[in-house]
């Protein structure tokens, strides 16, 4: 479901995959973050997306009283703390997000798929 506010000049709508790609850029920036995973659930398969489709291991899904929810599939660097890591990634998504949409976050998953050695 997309958002929608509004305002004294009309309504504004908010497609869920412009809150993703936003989300996901926030959250590559975080520390310990190597990118999003795409999981395929028919052979079990994790692989590292590009920074081009980071919405794809994203899912936004927005209530009918504008909440917003996240879930990430992601990749950690090897030899950081997960907690801290995620951590961080909740509080700066949290906070970023809900800067850019004027929508409260209501809850942040977060499912670590793998783990990667980075240079």
């Amino acid at each position: 479901m997309k958002g929608s506010m509004s305002t004294d000049l009309g309504i504004i709508t908010i497609n869920p995959e412009v809150i993703a790609k936003y989300a996901g850029t926030v959250a590559t920036e975080c520390f310990g973050i190597v990118g999003m995973a795409a999981v395929n659930m028919k052979d079990g398969l994790v692989r590292l997306l590009k920074k081009d489709s980071l919405t794809h291991g994203i899912h936004v899904s927005v209530s009918d009283d504008n909440r917003i929810k996240l879930d990430f599939h992601i990749i950690v660097a090897y030899g950081v703390s997960i907690s801290a890591v995620t951590d961080n990634l909740i509080s700066n998504v949290k906070y970023k997000v809900e800067e850019f949409s004027g929508m409260p976050v209501d809850k942040i998953n977060i499912y670590i798929e793998g783990v990667r050695v980075i240079d």
